[in-house]
């Protein structure tokens, strides 16, 4: 019989280094899970509930987006930008139009750069109102997603209005806005103006300085300033880690010099930094809309709403019908029959999760000849695993929330 006071642990156990036999698991996180907010994978190897290492896998959704653009004519090449971040198609709409404008010269009349300094600014309100509310639901707080999305309804209904679309906007023209707000678009954004400053405080109550998300989201998915440049972050995820970097400051573009604004900063570059900087860029873009239609309000010009291109703008369709000169031009533009200039050309507009960026070569013709879309998703995303190693399966889903990592921005 064996003697009860012995060690009953075998004396082989001596000799086994148990770190050599500890078994890891896989687990594939996507690309159908609800956590990742997108048709994306992450493979990820797991000690019990800690991360242990991740890998990416993105190729789900590849739609080739720079080369279909690369077979089209330029107009038409829009409907494709609203394809990238689809939480804020009016940014990439109108960033497209930018650098096409860039290429051809065109100086865009004020009245314009401020309807369009509008559209952008509720399109990065809609997008980090999508963005902060997730990340409420992923640490375990419902209700402020449900009550933020009224909100962003009444945004899709301001784009109905001046487009006609909500979520794929297609939203302006290269040259301008392909019509000017109508009454009931004015009287929304009014609406809006005035509702959401108090939704948005009652979120932050429920939030900000709540002990359980607190917990849940300081410390995690961390990133330090110099790391976050060396991945080439850009956006609230930089400026997050203490960066002061804004594209509409340090290349001002559709005349935001004209308005005053503060870029918020976090220190540590983790998920409650995170969270807090697009909290309070919505208060910053609030504020800009208001100087907006303030601007607007002192123009003499209250009509404009495109520049004087009539080679690349479609004419109203009363003259088309009415006038030789303009069914020329329209048949022309519709036809792609107008030719681009030789040039080349980079472009960049701060979209709601970066620099967003078009990289445009033309040799003349109808179509680019190159045409590569910088998107910020797909530039971040690269520093998930050095983020989230060693964390728990929790943190990490709470960090990709953070980051917002939208899928049509990795697959181009």
């Amino acid at each position: 019989m064996q003697d009860p006071n012995k060690n009953s642990e075998s004396p082989v156990s001596d000799f086994v280094d148990h770190d050599e036999i500890r078994e890891y698991n896989t687990l594939n996180l996507g690309p159908t899970h609800p956590a990742t907010h997108g048709v994306f994978q992450n493979v990820m190897t797991m000690d019990g509930e800690f991360v242990i290492d991740t890998r990416q896998t993105i190729g789900y959704i590849h739609r080739a987006f720079e080369k279909l653009a690369e077979r089209r004519p330029f107009y038409q090449i829009t409907p494709i930008t609203d394809r990238l971040n689809y939480c804020s198609a009016p940014l990439n709409n109108l960033g497209w139009h930018m650098t096409v404008e860039k290429l051809l010269g065109i100086e865009m009349p004020k009245r314009v750069d401020y309807l369009r300094v509008i559209i952008m600014e509720l399109a990065r309100i809609g997008d980090h109102n999508i963005c902060n509310s997730v990340i409420g639901v992923d640490s375990g707080a419902l209700t402020g997603f449900v009550y933020l999305f009224q909100q962003r309804e009444k945004i899709y209904e301001i784009y109905e209005e001046i487009c006609g679309s909500r979520l794929t906007t297609n939203m302006g023209r290269i040259g301008g806005l392909e019509r000017d707000f109508s009454w009931d678009a004015w009287k929304k954004i009014g609406a809006f103006l005035d509702s959401y400053p108090g939704v948005l405080k009652e979120f932050e109550k429920l939030l900000k300085r709540n002990r359980i998300f607190m917990e849940r989201t300081i410390g995690v998915g961390p990133i330090s300033a110099e790391r976050a440049m060396a991945y080439g972050f850009t956006g609230p995820n930089l400026r997050a880690a203490g960066v002061d970097y804004d594209v509409r400051v340090m290349n001002p573009y559709a005349s935001y010099e004209d308005f005053d604004f503060d870029i918020p900063l976090g220190t540590q570059g983790d998920t409650y930094d995170r969270f807090m900087v697009r909290q309070e860029e919505m208060w910053q873009s609030l504020s800009i809309i208001r100087q907006a239609l303030e601007k607007l309000d002192r123009m003499d010009d209250k009509t404009t709403f495109h520049a004087d291109v009539p080679a690349y703008y479609l004419p109203e369709k009363e003259k088309v019908y009415n006038d030789m000169e303009a069914l020329i031009y329209h048949f022309k533009i519709v036809m792609g029959e107008t030719d681009i200039p030789v040039g080349e050309v980079y472009h960049c507009v701060e979209g709601a999760n970066g620099e967003l960026g078009f990289y445009l070569v033309s040799e003349g013709g109808r179509t680019p000849f190159r045409l590569h879309f910088r998107r910020p998703c797909f530039i971040y995303y690269q520093a998930y695993p050095e983020m989230v190693k060693g964390s728990m399966l929790s943190d990490a889903v709470l960090t990709m929330s953070s980051l917002n990592v939208i899928a049509g921005e990795l697959d181009a």
